[in-house]
Protein backbone atom coordinates (compact mmCIF):
# COMPACT_ATOMS: atom_id res chain seq x y z
CA UNK A 1 0.00 0.00 0.00
CA UNK A 2 1.69 3.49 -0.90
CA UNK A 3 2.06 5.92 1.36
CA UNK A 4 -1.20 7.82 -0.32
CA UNK A 5 -3.40 5.28 -0.23
CA UNK A 6 -2.91 4.99 3.52
CA UNK A 7 -3.51 8.59 4.32
CA UNK A 8 -6.95 8.36 2.02
CA UNK A 9 -7.52 4.99 4.07
CA UNK A 10 -7.04 7.27 7.68
CA UNK A 11 -9.29 9.78 6.14
CA UNK A 12 -12.06 7.47 5.47
CA UNK A 13 -11.55 6.20 9.36
CA UNK A 14 -11.03 9.29 10.83
CA UNK A 15 -14.67 10.30 9.07
CA UNK A 16 -16.20 7.02 10.26
CA UNK A 17 -15.10 7.44 13.77
CA UNK A 18 -16.29 11.18 13.48
CA UNK A 19 -12.65 12.27 14.26
CA UNK A 20 -13.58 16.56 13.23
CA UNK A 21 -9.76 17.81 13.69
CA UNK A 22 -7.75 14.46 12.24
CA UNK A 23 -10.20 14.59 9.49
CA UNK A 24 -9.33 17.95 8.84
CA UNK A 25 -5.52 17.85 9.26
CA UNK A 26 -5.37 14.65 6.82
CA UNK A 27 -7.93 16.71 4.38
CA UNK A 28 -5.55 19.32 4.07
CA UNK A 29 -2.35 16.89 3.58
CA UNK A 30 -4.67 15.17 1.10
CA UNK A 31 -5.38 18.27 -0.98
CA UNK A 32 -1.36 19.58 -0.96
CA UNK A 33 -0.45 16.47 -2.03
CA UNK A 34 -3.51 16.94 -4.89
CA UNK A 35 -2.42 20.14 -5.79
CA UNK A 36 0.76 19.39 -6.63
CA UNK A 37 -0.48 16.18 -8.64
CA UNK A 38 -2.33 18.48 -10.70
CA UNK A 39 -0.25 21.11 -11.17
CA UNK A 40 2.60 19.37 -11.92
CA UNK A 41 0.51 16.42 -14.11
CA UNK A 42 2.34 13.73 -12.51
CA UNK A 43 1.25 10.65 -10.28
CA UNK A 44 3.85 11.35 -6.88
CA UNK A 45 5.38 8.54 -5.52
CA UNK A 46 6.18 7.52 -2.04
CA UNK A 47 9.28 10.05 -2.12
CA UNK A 48 7.34 13.07 -3.15
CA UNK A 49 4.63 12.57 -0.83
CA UNK A 50 6.77 12.20 2.21
CA UNK A 51 8.50 16.08 0.92
CA UNK A 52 5.44 17.31 1.18
CA UNK A 53 4.69 16.49 4.54
CA UNK A 54 7.70 17.27 5.82
CA UNK A 55 6.97 20.92 4.13
CA UNK A 56 3.97 20.75 6.02
CA UNK A 57 5.26 19.47 9.45
CA UNK A 58 7.55 22.59 8.84
CA UNK A 59 4.94 25.60 8.24
CA UNK A 60 3.33 23.84 11.38
CA UNK A 61 6.37 24.28 13.66
CA UNK A 62 6.54 27.57 12.43
CA UNK A 63 2.95 28.65 13.10
CA UNK A 64 3.21 26.50 16.32
CA UNK A 65 6.15 28.95 17.48
CA UNK A 66 4.96 32.12 16.37
CA UNK A 67 1.51 30.90 17.85
CA UNK A 68 3.07 30.47 21.34
CA UNK A 69 5.11 33.60 21.25
CA UNK A 70 1.85 35.56 20.46
CA UNK A 71 -0.16 34.20 23.21
CA UNK A 72 -2.82 32.61 20.98
CA UNK A 73 -2.70 28.58 23.08
CA UNK A 74 -5.93 27.94 20.98
CA UNK A 75 -4.05 27.93 17.75
CA UNK A 76 -1.21 26.36 18.85
CA UNK A 77 -2.73 23.48 20.18
CA UNK A 78 -4.26 23.16 17.00
CA UNK A 79 -0.89 23.12 15.50
CA UNK A 80 0.36 21.05 17.46
CA UNK A 81 -2.49 18.51 17.09
CA UNK A 82 -1.83 18.58 13.60
CA UNK A 83 2.16 18.26 13.80
CA UNK A 84 1.51 15.09 15.68
CA UNK A 85 -1.09 13.74 12.49
CA UNK A 86 1.81 14.61 10.07
CA UNK A 87 4.51 12.89 11.83
CA UNK A 88 2.63 9.39 11.94
CA UNK A 89 3.20 9.63 8.05
CA UNK A 90 6.87 10.15 8.33
CA UNK A 91 9.65 7.52 7.99
CA UNK A 92 11.33 6.98 11.01
CA UNK A 93 13.88 9.21 11.69
CA UNK A 94 17.95 9.69 11.96
CA UNK A 95 18.93 10.23 15.60
CA UNK A 96 21.34 13.17 16.08
CA UNK A 97 24.42 10.99 16.43
CA UNK A 98 23.29 9.12 12.89
CA UNK A 99 22.87 12.47 11.22
CA UNK A 100 26.62 13.70 12.39
CA UNK A 101 27.87 10.15 11.13
CA UNK A 102 26.25 10.03 8.20
CA UNK A 103 27.27 14.16 7.52
CA UNK A 104 31.29 13.18 8.69
CA UNK A 105 30.90 10.47 5.93
CA UNK A 106 29.93 12.52 3.26
CA UNK A 107 32.21 15.07 3.80
CA UNK A 108 35.14 12.48 3.73
CA UNK A 109 33.33 11.34 0.80
CA UNK A 110 33.32 14.41 -1.17
CA UNK A 111 36.91 15.73 0.23
CA UNK A 112 35.25 19.24 1.18
CA UNK A 113 37.15 20.81 4.44
CA UNK A 114 35.55 24.80 4.58
CA UNK A 115 32.46 26.49 5.27
CA UNK A 116 32.69 27.78 1.23
CA UNK A 117 31.91 24.05 0.67
CA UNK A 118 28.40 24.53 2.59
CA UNK A 119 26.10 24.21 -0.96
CA UNK A 120 28.26 21.64 -2.31
CA UNK A 121 27.66 19.52 1.38
CA UNK A 122 24.58 20.46 1.75
CA UNK A 123 23.05 18.76 -1.90
CA UNK A 124 24.94 15.82 -1.43
CA UNK A 125 23.54 15.15 2.10
CA UNK A 126 19.76 16.16 0.83
CA UNK A 127 19.75 13.38 -1.85
CA UNK A 128 20.67 11.32 0.89
CA UNK A 129 19.13 11.97 3.98
CA UNK A 130 15.35 13.27 1.89
CA UNK A 131 12.90 11.92 4.49
CA UNK A 132 15.31 10.14 7.23
CA UNK A 133 16.05 13.56 9.00
CA UNK A 134 15.40 16.94 9.79
CA UNK A 135 16.60 19.27 7.77
CA UNK A 136 17.28 21.78 10.31
CA UNK A 137 19.45 19.25 12.29
CA UNK A 138 21.34 17.86 8.96
CA UNK A 139 22.20 21.91 8.47
CA UNK A 140 23.58 22.28 11.81
CA UNK A 141 26.09 19.05 11.48
CA UNK A 142 26.88 20.10 8.17
CA UNK A 143 28.23 23.50 9.68
CA UNK A 144 29.95 21.93 12.60
CA UNK A 145 31.61 19.73 9.85
CA UNK A 146 32.99 22.34 7.99
CA UNK A 147 34.21 24.39 10.57
CA UNK A 148 36.01 21.96 12.75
Amino acid sequence: MSLKDRITEDMKNAMRAKEAERLGAIRMLLAAIKQREVDERITLDDAATVAIVDKLLKQRKDSHQQFSAAGRVDLADKEAFEIVVLEAYLPQRLSADEVTAEVQAIVTELGTCGPGDMGKVMGAVKQRLAGKADMGLVSAAVKAALAG
